[in-house]
C-alpha cells in the first residue's frame, strides 16, 4: 500500500509539474493522471488538490460531472456498444447480449480482471454501419458474436 501510495505521488507530481501547478489546467490534469492508472483514486484527487491549491471538494465535482472520468478502477480495454436509435432498429439489443456474454460483465461495470470495461452510449456517430461496438478507438459495425469473440479474444493476448 505505500508503495503504491509513493508511486501515486510521482505520478501526479509529474503530470502536476507538466502544467506547472496552473489551477486553469486542472480538468487536463486529471484527463492525464487517469490516462496512467484508468482511473481517478481518491489518494490521487487529494494529491491533485494539495498540488494545485484546489478545494477537493471542487475537483469531485469536475471528475464527477464529466462522464469521460471515472472514480472506479477501470479496464484496460474499454468497450463501448452504441444503443442509440439508428443501432436499436439495426440489432443494438442482440448486440449488447452478445458483448455482455462475452465479456461476463454487464453495462458500466469492469471485469473482474480489470481487463475490460464495459459501456453503452447514446449515440456513437456512425449510423450507416450500426448497431456499433467500440474497443478502445477501433470501430466494429454489425459484428457477428463470433466476431465480437474474435475482437474479445484478440485483446486478451495482446502483451
Amino acid at each position: 500500500m505505500i508503495q503504491e501510495l509513493t508511486e501515486v505521488d510521482k505520478e501526479v507530481d509529474e503530470v502536476v509539474a507538466k502544467y506547472q501547478g496552473d489551477k486553469s489546467a486542472l480538468i487536463q490534469v486529471l484527463i492525464e493522471v487517469q490516462r496512467q492508472k484508468r482511473w481517478l483514486s481518491k489518494e490521487a484527487l487529494k494529491q491533485v488538490s494539495q498540488k494545485l491549491g484546489v478545494a477537493l471538494a471542487q475537483i469531485y465535482h469536475i471528475a464527477t460531472f464529466y462522464k469521460a472520468f471515472s472514480l472506479t478502477p477501470r479496464g484496460r480495454y474499454s468497450v463501448t456498444v452504441c444503443l442509440g436509435t439508428a443501432c436499436q432498429v439495426r440489432g443494438a439489443p442482440r448486440l449488447m447480449d452478445n458483448v455482455t456474454q462475452t465479456l461476463k460483465i454487464d453495462a458500466g461495470e469492469t471485469s473482474p480482471d480489470e481487463q475490460f470495461s464495459l459501456d453503452t452510449a447514446r449515440c456513437l456517430g456512425c449510423c450507416a454501419i450500426g448497431p456499433v461496438m467500440v474497443v478502445d478507438d477501433e470501430y466494429y459495425g454489425k459484428p457477428s458474436r463470433k466476431e465480437v469473440e474474435q475482437v474479445i479474444s484478440a485483446k486478451e493476448i495482446e502483451p
